[in-house]
């Protein structure tokens, strides 16, 4: 196929300009995978392309080079799926738009789109067009955009920060010192897995709470034990707390939304007779998993564990009382009714 002739050229000229010795054929089709007959048809192919490449005979063997103080500057061909894909990706990044992440990326893209012809242009406009990926609420991390980019800088060079923070349900910013080991983009939010030196362990912080920033000076190492996968592997979404068994029972007509999405790594769902689902889950804390159960009203009944179960009967509960009781108000005497909608699930 054209694509892994174009990889395989890449590679041939990649070999020639990293060995001083260059190639012989035999080496080629060793390393290529190839018959001699295409790895002539590959150099022969190269040099009608531009690039400096001769042949030079060492003793009884001919050697294939590079000329002398070439620079291969052009970056390797992309087969048009990973075209696609690299194109797809900017939607992805959407969320993180304003960002060194997203800009880098757009960057990236104008680069490896200048060099393809106007009709690839087209083709991969139409890819764009017709793909798109939607997120829940975002913030806008393009006033952001500077301590973003700070905070990771420091995360790559191992740099201690002094922040100033307030947390969600802090009542005043605090002074602390961290040191950002890794950069989370999870749920629409940006978060900073660090160790804090006020609290002496690893903390989690919301980049856009983070309200000042500077460089300490002082270099700090990842602890060769420390493993971001095993830190959040039991967080429902993002917290990390006490380990929980939770089961849930879903109702027959929300059984198949539940079922067809994996809510966390650990789930486990066993049918019921009725139709409906019994899902558990292995998570670190109740908080996150509480609002979870709730956005599912009536449809769902946590079974364990019991101080979940206290939870959500004062959550709805609390909720129930926002309305009150019937008062005999006339609901939707000036209320527009909206049409009808299917929903379909």
């Amino acid at each position: 196929m054209r694509g892994d002739q174009l990889s395989r050229q890449w590679q041939i000229l990649r070999r020639l300009e990293s060995g001083h010795s260059g190639c012989t054929v035999v080496e080629i089709m060793a390393f290529a995978g190839v018959s001699q007959r295409t790895a002539y048809r590959d150099l022969d192919d190269l040099q009608r392309a531009g690039f400096p490449i001769y042949a030079e005979r060492v003793g009884d063997e001919k050697r294939w080079r590079l000329v002398e103080g070439y620079h291969f500057a052009v970056g390797p061909p992309l087969r048009l799926t990973e075209l696609m894909a690299l194109r797809m990706s900017e939607a992805l990044l959407g969320g993180l738009k304003g960002t060194v992440f997203h800009e880098s990326l757009a960057g990236l893209l104008q680069k490896v789109e200048a060099g393809l012809t106007d009709e690839t242009r087209a083709y991969l406009k139409k890819v764009r067009d017709a793909f798109c990926a939607g997120f829940g609420p975002c913030r806008d991390y393009g006033r952001y955009s500077e301590i973003v980019s700070q905070v990771a800088a420091a995360a790559v060079e191992g740099r201690t920060l002094e922040i100033v923070y307030q947390g969600l349900r802090d009542t005043e910013r605090v002074r602390r010192r961290i040191d950002p080991y890794k950069v989370w983009f999870q749920d629409g939010t940006i978060y900073v897995v660090a160790h804090c030196h006020l609290r002496g362990a690893l903390r989690m912080f919301v980049i856009d709470r983070i309200s000042m920033l500077q460089s300490t000076g002082e270099r700090f190492t990842v602890p060769a034990d420390f493993s971001f996968e095993e830190y959040v592997r039991h967080s429902f979404k993002v917290m990390t707390d006490e380990l929980y068994t939770v089961r849930v029972r879903v109702s027959p007509g929300w059984a198949r939304y539940v079922s067809e999405r994996t809510w966390h790594a650990s789930q486990h769902i066993q049918k019921l007779i009725d139709g409906g689902i019994e899902i558990s889950f292995r998570v670190a804390g109740l908080e996150e998993i509480q609002q979870w159960v709730m956005s599912l009203g009536e449809e769902a009944c946590v079974i364990e564990p019991a101080e979940l179960r206290v939870a959500m009967r004062q959550g709805h509960l609390a909720a129930a009382a926002q309305y009150g009781e019937d008062d005999g108000m006339e609901w939707g005497k000036d209320v527009i009714e909206a049409p009808s909608t299917n929903w379909s699930r």
